[in-house]
């Protein structure tokens, strides 16, 4: 007895998923939480010109690089997207993208509200998920509980985080991050990534 024939083929496609939303929603957070787990993607290290904080781990946490190292990959355009956050450069390596994806590999960014409109601009199949709190008071408490900015950058921070709510409309999808439930966050990201890859027509990304 011959098997019968599937309905249709598919070749699962690796996604660009971007993490994105303001400042103290918990991103990374999630991610981590999302590497304790063991998925099997590639999660892509920032290039920033920032310098490193206390623990962080160069090839890690970060690509760090000095200014002449960043302007050189900018005109190189090695970059796929790359912005000033609070003074520092912040960009992904475009290269790094491509490898993990011509492996099959689901890769994950975490980037701005600023950047993720860049990342769809030139990638319009990327994935873009905007995590954020149950409400923006609960954001601006996080913020303020952190207790890492100046009165002036705290400030900064909550009027862009404030900004930055209003362009939910502009991702796919969005998930609450809230207060003492990282689980439940996490679980519904990876529920998206997975529907993704049962799609009739999957996602493409080319870069």
């Amino acid at each position: 007895m011959t098997e019968p024939e599937p309905l249709f083929e598919r070749q699962r496609q690796p996604l660009l998923i971007v993490i994105s939303g303001p400042s103290g929603v918990g991103k990374d957070t999630v991610i981590q939480r999302m590497k304790e787990r063991g998925v099997s993607m590639h999660f892509v290290v920032t290039a920033t010109t920032r310098a490193p904080r206390p623990g962080e781990v160069n090839g890690t946490d970060y690509i760090f690089v000095s200014n002449d190292q960043f302007a050189e990959m900018i005109e190189k355009n090695e970059l796929i997207e790359y912005a000033i956050v609070y003074n520092d450069y912040k960009g992904i390596p475009k290269q790094q993208v491509r490898d993990a994806m011509a492996s099959g590999k689901d890769v994950v960014m975490r980037i701005d509200v600023q950047g993720a409109a860049t990342v769809r601009s030139i990638a319009r199949d990327a994935l873009l998920i905007f995590i954020t709190t149950d409400s923006e008071e609960e954001l601006v408490a996080r913020l303020q509980a952190r207790k890492t900015e100046t009165p002036e950058g705290l400030k900064l921070r909550i009027a862009t985080a404030r900004k930055e709510l209003k362009r939910i409309v502009e991702f796919d999808y969005c998930v609450i991050n809230p207060e003492f439930h990282l689980e439940t966050a996490v679980d519904s990201i990876l529920a998206i990534i997975e529907a993704e890859h049962n799609r009739v027509k999957p996602r493409v990304v080319t870069l």
